[in-house]
C-alpha cells in the first residue's frame, strides 16, 4: 500500500496547486503526432531531410532533447499521450489489431474526455488504434468528429472512417496527409472562437509508405525522406493557419512528437535500439513546444519529459482537478515558461518506468537508466518455441544516459547505491499497478536470463 499511498499523496499536492482558470484564458491546444518517427529524424534533431516548417517551430519554440514516450510501440503509447498514465495502468499494454474486441477501456478518461464538460471542441484526425469496436472509437471517447484510419496502414481493412462510416473501403494512402491536413485546417476555421482540441495522429512514417505526387521523389533520402518532408509541409500549413489570427495563435499550444521510435527506416539519432525496444532508439522522441508569448522561445529543454505529461499539462491549465485516478506525468508548464531549470526538474521527478507489454524492464531517474530485464527475442521476428517472453537480469545493467547516450558502458559496478535505490522505486511502484501487472513482474524475476541467448545485453561479467 505505501505505493498507492504515496501516488495518491503526490496526485493531491499537485492538484491542490493547480490554480482555476477562468473561461476566456482557456488555451486551444494542437497535438501533430507522427508514427515511427525517429529522433534523428527532422533537422533540427541533426537530420539531412528538409524539414524548414519544424525547424522554425524548434526556432520559435521549445525543443526538448529528452523526452521519452510512454511505450515503445504504437497503441500503448497513444493510451499514455491521452490518458496521462501508464499504458499498463489503463490496459493497454500491447497493439490493438483490427480483429481485436478490446480497446481503451471506458473507465480511464482521454483528454478530449477530461475537456469537453469545460466547454472544448474536440476532433481526431488520422490513426487512432485503440479499439475498433463502437464503444472504443474516438466519437465515444470525447471526440466531437473523426477523420481517418483507425489503426496502422499495414492493417486491414485500410478504410477510412468519417465519424463511424466507412467512406473510401480501401484507402487512398497517397493523398492522406494532405486531407488530414485539409480536415484540420477547416476544423481550426470553424472553431477559432471557442477553446478547442485538435489531435492529429498521422499515418506516417509508418510502413507501407506514401507521400503524395507533389512531395514524391522531392528528397536524397527516398520515399522516407519524402514522406517526412509531407510531414513538416502539413505542420507548416497548420502553424501557418494559426499565424494568420494572431489572438488565436497566442492562445494555442501546439505540440509535435511521435509515438515511438523509427522501424525499419528512419533515424533514432545517436540512441541505442529502434522500434519496439526499450533502449533508447525505441522511446526517445522529438518533442517541439509552440505558443507565443508563453513557451519560451529559442529554447533547449533537457529535462527528463513523458509524453505521459501531455494530459496533466492541459488540465493543469483548464483548471481540471486531478482524477480519481491521478495522473503519471507531469504538469511541464514551469518548463514550457522557463521557470524552472533542467536540473531542478530532474531532482523533483520521480522515476519513470520503461514497459514492453506487461513486463518492466528499465527503471529511469534522471539521467540513470537501469536494465532489469530483457526479451529472449526482437520483436516482429520469428518466435523461438518456447515463445516470446522477458528474462530477469541477474546482474541489472546502469547506464549515465548524461554521458553515454547510446546505452554502451555498464557502470553498475561503480554505482551500487543507484542501483539499489532504483531497484528499491521500481519494487515500491510496482504495487501501485493492476493485478496481472505485479504477476507479470513476479513471474519476470522467477525466470532468469537463459544461457546463450544472444538478444539483448549479457548480463554475465567476463
Amino acid at each position: 500500500m505505501a505505493a498507492l499511498s504515496r501516488r495518491h499523496f503526490l496526485a493531491a499536492a499537485t492538484a491542490s496547486a493547480l490554480p482555476l482558470v477562468a473561461a476566456p484564458s482557456r488555451p486551444n491546444l494542437i497535438v501533430l503526432f507522427a508514427d515511427d518517427l525517429g529522433y534523428g529524424d527532422l533537422g533540427c534533431y541533426g537530420s539531412s531531410i528538409p524539414t524548414p516548417n519544424l525547424d522554425r517551430m524548434a526556432r520559435e519554440g521549445m525543443r526538448f532533447t529528452n523526452c521519452i514516450s510512454a511505450n515503445p510501440v504504437c497503441s500503448p503509447s497513444r493510451a499514455g499521450l491521452l490518458t496521462g498514465q501508464y499504458p499498463t495502468r489503463v490496459g493497454v499494454p500491447k497493439v490493438y489489431f483490427p480483429q481485436d474486441t478490446t480497446g481503451l477501456d471506458p473507465k480511464h478518461k482521454t483528454l478530449a474526455e477530461y475537456l469537453k464538460p469545460v466547454g472544448y471542441s474536440t476532433a481526431c484526425i488520422g490513426k487512432w488504434h485503440l479499439g475498433t469496436q463502437p464503444q472504443y472509437l474516438p466519437r465515444r471517447r470525447g471526440f466531437d468528429s473523426y477523420f481517418g484510419i483507425p489503426y496502422s496502414n499495414d492493417m486491414t481493412p485500410t478504410h477510412i472512417l468519417d465519424n463511424e462510416d466507412v467512406v473510401e473501403p480501401v484507402a487512398q494512402q497517397k493523398s492522406l496527409t494532405p486531407r488530414y491536413t485539409e480536415h484540420a485546417i477547416a476544423f481550426i476555421e470553424q472553431q477559432k472562437a471557442n477553446p478547442f482540441f485538435l489531435y492529429l495522429p498521422y499515418t506516417f512514417p509508418h510502413q507501407p509508405l506514401f507521400a503524395s505526387e507533389k512531395f514524391e521523389g522531392k528528397t536524397k533520402q527516398g520515399i522516407y525522406g519524402d514522406v517526412v518532408a509531407e510531414i513538416d509541409w502539413s505542420a507548416g500549413r497548420i502553424l501557418d493557419a494559426l499565424r494568420r489570427n494572431p489572438a488565436v495563435a497566442r492562445n494555442t499550444l501546439v505540440l509535435f512528437s511521435s509515438d515511438n521510435g523509427p522501424w525499419y527506416q528512419g533515424s533514432p539519432g545517436p540512441f541505442r535500439g529502434r522500434k519496439g525496444s526499450t533502449w533508447e532508439g525505441g522511446v526517445r522522441e522529438p518533442l517541439l513546444a509552440w505558443q507565443p508569448g508563453t513557451v519560451a522561445p529559442g529554447k533547449t529543454c533537457d529535462a527528463l519529459v513523458s509524453l505521459m505529461d501531455v494530459t496533466p499539462t492541459m488540465a493543469a491549465r483548464c483548471g481540471i482537478r486531478s482524477p480519481d485516478e491521478p495522473f503519471d506525468g507531469r504538469d511541464i508548464a514551469p518548463l514550457l515558461s522557463g521557470r524552472i531549470a533542467d536540473s531542478q526538474w530532474n531532482q523533483q521527478r520521480d522515476v519513470l518506468l520503461y514497459f514492453t507489454e506487461n513486463d518492466l524492464q528499465c527503471v529511469r531517474k534522471a539521467n540513470w537508466k537501469l536494465h532489469v530485464s530483457v526479451y529472449n527475442t526482437p520483436l516482429y521476428v520469428q518466435r523461438p518455441a518456447e515463445g516470446r517472453f522477458s528474462m530477469w537480469l541477474p546482474q541489472p545493467q546502469l547506464y549515465d544516459l548524461s554521458v553515454d547516450p547510446g546505452e554502451n558502458y555498464d557502470v553498475a559496478d561503480r554505482r551500487p547505491e543507484i542501483v539499489r535505490e532504483l531497484l528499491a522505486r521500481a519494487d515500491e511502484m510496482i504495487q501501485g499497478f493492476p493485478p496481472e501487472i505485479r504477476a507479470a513482474y513476479a513471474a519476470m524475476k522467477a525466470k532468469p536470463f537463459k544461457p546463450g541467448t544472444q538478444y539483448g545485453p549479457n548480463p554475465y561479467k567476463p
